[in-house]
């Protein structure tokens, strides 16, 4: 397990494979996500890209990290990806390179949110597409929310975290 305390340790890749250290983003609030193209719950990503744009201006980011463990939903390449958020959403929130948050090859970052908040019952496991994550502006993992979980319905907690 990480001994990691917060999200600023992390280093990725986004998704035009260009690394990317996360402490970049200290003092700010992030919503990290998982996300897919194919997905009952991909219109998210225009509430991501809202949230995105009204919080933004005061210190706010959405983190989006593709990933295609469930029920191969996103079976593009990043190029494929990044065009399909472009094109479809209009994204202008950081997308970084598909990655795994569950198995033995999950990545370090992803093992490090689910052991900071587990899930209902206690469980690590993510669940499915669009689980996200709120960190505060040091980097500390606050909430956990569900693929149902609207991003309009963690509006009010993001505006408590600025």
């Amino acid at each position: 397990m990480e001994a990691e305390a917060s999200v600023h340790a992390f280093v990725v890749d986004d998704i035009h494979d260009q690394r990317v250290r996360l402490d970049s983003f200290a003092g700010r609030v992030l919503l990290i996500v998982n996300v897919a193209s194919r997905c009952g719950f991909t219109p998210q990503y225009a509430g991501l890209q809202a949230l995105h744009e009204r919080f933004g201006p005061r210190g706010f980011s959405v983190l989006g990290f593709p990933c295609d463990q469930f029920g191969g939903q996103e079976p593009g390449t990043n190029a494929d990806i990044a065009a399909f958020c472009d094109a479809t959403y209009h994204v202008t929130f950081p997308m970084f390179a598909k990655l795994k948050v569950n198995g033995p090859d999950a990545a370090p970052l992803y093992r490090f949110l689910k052991s900071s908040r587990p899930g209902l019952f206690g469980t690590e496991r993510i669940k499915w597409n669009f689980t996200k994550f709120l960190v505060d502006r040091d980097g500390r993992v606050t909430r956990r929310y569900a693929s149902r979980s609207t991003p309009a319905s963690i509006a009010a907690d993001i505006e408590r975290a600025l």
